[in-house]
């Protein structure tokens, strides 16, 4: 009997049915794969997209293959981390000789605010980098350190969209889904995007983190929890186990097919039919992606998973590489809220931070190095700005922070094609303003979509009778000065 004259409908079925939508909801989530191509198709610009994670070729020969994203939501401080600043140090307390633009003006000062911890030259290549970061100093020799970022706007929701989906408006695809919409999936039974939580609570503004935007819903990020079980509902009921789930599931494939069939064009229906499939596929592939019990203990000390300090963030960078390992296309790593927005209590707070991600970050560069996969994976580490050379909250030294800045700030990346041991760039001597060599927002992606094979401006989706792009014409360039 063909599946259109079966004697229910296909919303009925579902109901009445044993293997229900509760047991489907996490596959409506699951955006992934759906089955490896014979040969791999290059991804259309000229509208006529093909709307699958099928893998596909970029324009041209990739560096990269992979990214993991630590992205650090709030803004942290590059004059205390990154961007060395004497005369910080030289006007501490007095008026800054020059004009800000402060985003809190209730808190604002208009006093230095020198940084309270010392730099050194780190490795070979001499990058001067704070003693807040001991383990990052370790693997400077690996690392590009962009200290001219900017993205021109001082609102944290505003900045996220810049960095992280190309201009500062809402309701636009992600960074992970535009690769993964011009890439593919390299994984058959693990989702292509996904995206690791704190455990104390998601990002500020936190799906906008992974959002697919306008593009198909099968591009969209897949959030793991970050406690046991990661993954709610993967098991199937016991009395569903083994051969009565396959069973339910070729059913299930034949209706939807047919239902598709009768609804062409329908790319959420297309989606949903994909992440039914992967679920099944996840049951045993995800659980031991996830598991890091088996990790050598030797790994997990490099990570300082054995420190309840630095256990969480860890924990997250092993798995991370475990899922770039098994063919994982994007990964990013978040933190909870905005707790890198330092507006007070910068004294406590921001040691805090960097010893809790510091080592685990370090430690994932060492050991994707090791193991061959740095040269293909790119490993990103920054937030949505950085911090002004003033005092806010100016009622104590322990009290003191720093307000928003984005008109120049730092990020490092390793791997994936760009250089090692290299610093990118300038601020004022105040750490204020980026002054030479300046990346902006839409340049970064434009350098980061050529690691990925593609012509930044060729790689488009058709909406509304326009080829959007990630940059969007916004006269971005390839910094090739970033490249090895």
């Amino acid at each position: 009997m063909k599946p259109s004259t079966f004697c229910c409908t296909r919303r009925h079925f579902l109901q009445a049915n044993s293997f229900g939508l509760g047991s489907l909801a996490l596959a409506h989530l699951l955006r992934a794969d759906n089955a490896l191509a014979d040969a791999p198709v290059k991804p259309a610009v000229d509208g006529s997209q093909r709307f699958d994670l099928l893998p596909k070729k970029p324009h041209f020969e990739p560096k990269a293959k992979a990214m993991i994203s630590l992205f650090m939501m709030g803004g942290p401080s590059q004059m205390d981390l990154f961007d060395p600043k004497p005369m910080l140090t030289k006007y501490d307390g007095q008026k800054f000789p020059g004009e800000v633009k402060y985003d809190n003006l209730a808190e604002s000062s208009a006093l230095v605010l020198g940084s309270p911890w010392k730099f050194e030259p780190r490795g070979k290549c001499g990058m001067e980098l704070s003693e807040l970061l001991p383990h990052l100093a370790e693997v400077a020799d690996d690392i590009t350190l962009i200290r001219s970022m900017q993205s021109g706007v001082n609102n944290h929701q505003q900045a996220l969209f810049a960095i992280n989906g190309g201009r500062i408006t809402a309701g636009r695809p992600a960074l992970g889904s535009w690769l993964t919409y011009g890439l593919g999936a390299e994984a058959q039974n693990l989702p292509a995007y996904v995206v690791l939580s704190h455990p104390n609570g998601l990002p500020t503004f936190q799906s906008d983190h992974w959002t697919n935007g306008w593009l198909p819903s099968i591009y969209q990020g897949t959030l793991i929890r970050p406690t046991e079980p990661r993954i709610l509902n993967l098991d199937p009921p016991a009395t569903l186990a083994g051969r009565p789930q396959q069973r339910q599931l070729d059913l299930l494939k034949s209706l939807n097919e047919s239902h598709l069939a009768d609804h062409p064009g329908e790319l959420d229906l297309q989606a949903r039919i994909a992440s039914y499939e992967l679920a099944a596929k996840m049951q045993t592939s995800a659980k031991e992606a996830l598991d890091i019990s088996n990790e050598p203990e030797s790994i997990k000390k490099l990570y300082g998973y054995d420190d309840p300090k630095t256990k969480d963030y860890a924990s997250r960078c092993i798995i991370a590489r475990r899922l770039v390992e098994r063919g994982v296309r994007f990964i990013q790593v978040v933190n909870n809220g905005q707790s890198w927005d330092h507006h007070g209590l910068l004294i406590s707070a921001l040691p805090a931070n960097c010893l809790a991600a510091d080592k685990p970050c370090a430690a994932l560069i060492k050991d994707l190095k090791q193991r061959g996969l740095l040269d293909s994976t790119v490993v990103h580490w920054g937030g949505e700005m950085g911090r002004l050379p003033v005092r806010q909250n100016d009622k104590g030294r322990e009290k003191w922070g720093r307000d928003h800045n984005t008109h120049g700030f730092s990020q490092w990346v390793a791997g994936g094609g760009f250089k090692r041991g290299y610093v990118h760039g300038a601020t004022d001597d105040f750490g204020h303003k980026a002054i030479a060599d300046i990346v902006h927002h839409y340049d970064w992606h434009a350098t980061l979509m050529h690691c990925f094979g593609f012509d930044h401006a060729k790689l488009t989706y058709l909406r509304n009778g326009t080829a959007a792009s990630l940059t969007d014409n916004q006269g971005a360039r390839v910094v090739k000065e970033l490249l090895a």
